[in-house]
């Protein structure tokens, strides 16, 4: 009996002790989920951050130079796409560039110079006997516009796919052919153009959710 009540009282008590005992902390929270951070979106082609895209027209496509002209000008606009092409597309891959660019101008000269008179004639027409110097500036225009850094890769592979068409071409055919192959020369612009507008819509996307994270650190005072 005097040992049931011994064992009693020590059970009691070490209940006792166990509820005065200090409780163990709660276990800390987990970390929260690490965040992978996306590379930064970069301007497609190697382009400026801060290139200015042509806007998009009635139709849906991009304003541009070489659109919307008529016949004449869509000529003499693909001889200039020849011309800068010749300038700026070197390389092995490219060697033929310069000697079709001679042969298509020695197999249309009378042509073309024909369709230079008449691209005058269409800017003397609407702009007196001033227009020389609107008709260079337009020209500079289109040169500027075929010569874009970021898309010449992608304009030097059309041109060579233009000229190599082209030299089945009689002089008759020309501006038909012009009409025909200036689109797939002004492809790769539209092309170039939507994925910068793509880059800058990810740019915004990526600079709203991650920009924070980089924010310059503020300066001792």
């Amino acid at each position: 009996m005097i040992r049931k009540i011994l064992a009693g009282a020590t059970l009691a008590t070490a209940i006792l002790l166990s509820a005065c005992a200090p409780k163990a902390p709660p276990p800390p929270p987990p970390p929260p989920p690490k965040v992978v951070i996306p590379s930064k979106p970069w301007p497609p082609s190697g382009a400026s951050p801060n290139l200015v895209t042509p806007p998009l027209d009635s139709a849906g496509l991009r304003q541009s130079p070489v659109r919307g002209t008529s016949e004449n000008v869509t000529t003499w606009n693909l001889r200039s796409a020849y011309n800068v092409a010749a300038l700026n597309c070197n390389g092995p891959e490219y060697a033929d560039m310069i000697p079709n660019y001679r042969a298509f101008l020695n197999a249309h000269t009378k042509t073309l110079a024909a369709v230079n008179k008449a691209v005058d004639e269409e800017f003397r027409a609407k702009h007196g006997t001033r227009f020389i110097p609107v008709r260079e500036t337009y020209m500079t225009q289109v040169y500027n516009h075929f010569a874009l850094p970021p898309v010449l890769p992608e304009f030097c592979r059309a041109v060579a796919a233009v000229a190599r068409d082209a030299q089945l071409v009689k002089s008759v055919q020309l501006k038909e052919f012009a009409v025909r192959a200036l689109p797939n020369i002004e492809i790769v612009y539209d092309d170039f153009y939507r994925r910068y507008d793509q880059y800058r819509a990810d740019l915004t996307a990526w600079e709203s959710r991650y920009g924070h994270l980089y924010a310059a650190p503020a300066r001792a005072q």
